[in-house]
């Protein structure tokens, strides 16, 4: 297979910082899109990948998986893309497509697996595959998507993890008008649940540590903000929720949320991989027939249907436009959650550097 290099950075080893690098992609197959990247967001996931931190990561690693860039390339048998159009990949760019999972747009959960936009198996070139932090990318028709043209591209780039991650179990859970949902966090993942939730109707609450983050959640659509650390306020909130989407990115006390949850309501998780710690306690969820349950990105007909939901609400996060040569800087930044709510890197810093 024909290919061509491009400038990306990217890291050799989970101690190592991310630096200048060359990659190879495919040259465009009739089936696929070629498009020169203008933003790429930067997820916990990327940081998660360049460190190792779940195990599995191949390297010379290349995150970025919010991409949104301009068509510069389309195969013959591409028929929803011409050139100049904007696009946007998210956190997949294949899947086997004939599983029932695949049968029925959850790509996310092909039973196979997915191919991720990073770090997954590469089909065409071999070895693994390469993210967002690129000149360019190609992909496969069925996973490119189309952004409005109202909504500003480098905000909207979250949108492609950040923004499907919530999007997806206020959907599944029929989130509407009337709802009442609690959000637990305020990040990069809480602030597009509370958007979204309150765009779809919903009484949206949001729960925090933090007492100084009450004025950002009630600014962004919150109706209420609950303190998780004061106990008289905790009481009060028991059995009011119908969802509570937890985007807390590490361990934590989930327990302390169930008692918030109506009869037959759910906790979501979407933030945190791994074991719990302490254990759920069932009590509470045999004796109110409450669920806690898990959900990850979405497929590609929902996030389509998010970016289309995002531009007849002018929905778009929150932003911090970064250079890509501040990349490790930003890491170290978000880590301490200095950030209001997702690093947006502009990729024409990457693609004026001279190497």
């Amino acid at each position: 297979m024909e290919k061509f290099e491009v400038k990306a950075y990217g890291t050799y080893a989970a101690t190592k910082l991310l630096e200048p690098l060359n990659i190879e992609r495919r040259k465009a197959t009739p089936q696929d899109v070629e498009i020169d990247i203008l933003y790429c967001g930067v997820c916990h996931s990327d940081l998660h990948t360049a460190r190792n931190d779940w195990g599995g990561t191949r390297y010379p690693a290349v995150p970025g998986h919010e991409i949104v860039g301009r068509v510069t390339k389309v195969g013959s048998g591409v028929t929803k893309f011409k050139v100049g159009d904007l696009a946007a990949i998210g956190c997949m760019v294949d899947s086997c497509r004939e599983c029932l999972s695949c049968k029925h747009d959850l790509e996310q959960y092909c039973i196979p697996g997915n191919t991720g936009t990073y770090n997954g198996r590469d089909k065409h070139l071999g070895g693994h595959t390469f993210g967002g932090y690129s000149e360019k990318i190609v992909v496969t028709e069925h996973f490119v998507l189309k952004v409005p043209a109202n909504l500003d591209p480098a905000a909207t780039a979250p949108l492609l993890c950040a923004g499907v991650t919530t999007w997806s179990p206020l959907r599944h859970w029929k989130v509407k008008k009337g709802s009442h949902v609690a959000v637990i966090g305020l990040g990069g993942l809480g602030h597009m649940a509370i958007k979204l939730a309150k765009a779809l109707g919903a009484d949206v609450t949001l729960f925090s540590r933090s007492p100084e983050k009450e004025k950002d959640g009630l600014a962004l659509g919150a109706g209420q903000v609950i303190i998780s650390t004061d106990q008289k306020q905790m009481l009060e909130a028991k059995g009011k929720f119908d969802l509570i989407i937890d985007t807390v990115p590490y361990i934590h006390d989930v327990n302390l949320y169930i008692p918030a949850l109506t009869v037959n309501g759910t906790i979501v998780l979407v933030g945190y991989l791994g074991p719990l710690d302490p254990m759920l306690n069932s009590v509470p969820m045999i004796l109110g027939r409450k669920s806690v349950a898990g959900s990850v990105i979405g497929g590609i007909a929902e996030t389509q249907e998010l970016l289309d939901f995002c531009g007849e609400h002018h929905i778009v996060s929150e932003i911090e436009v970064i250079k890509m040569q501040d990349i490790n800087q930003a890491y170290e930044r978000m880590l301490k959650s200095d950030v209001r709510y997702r690093f947006v890197i502009d990729m024409a810093s990457l693609k004026n550097e001279s190497r």
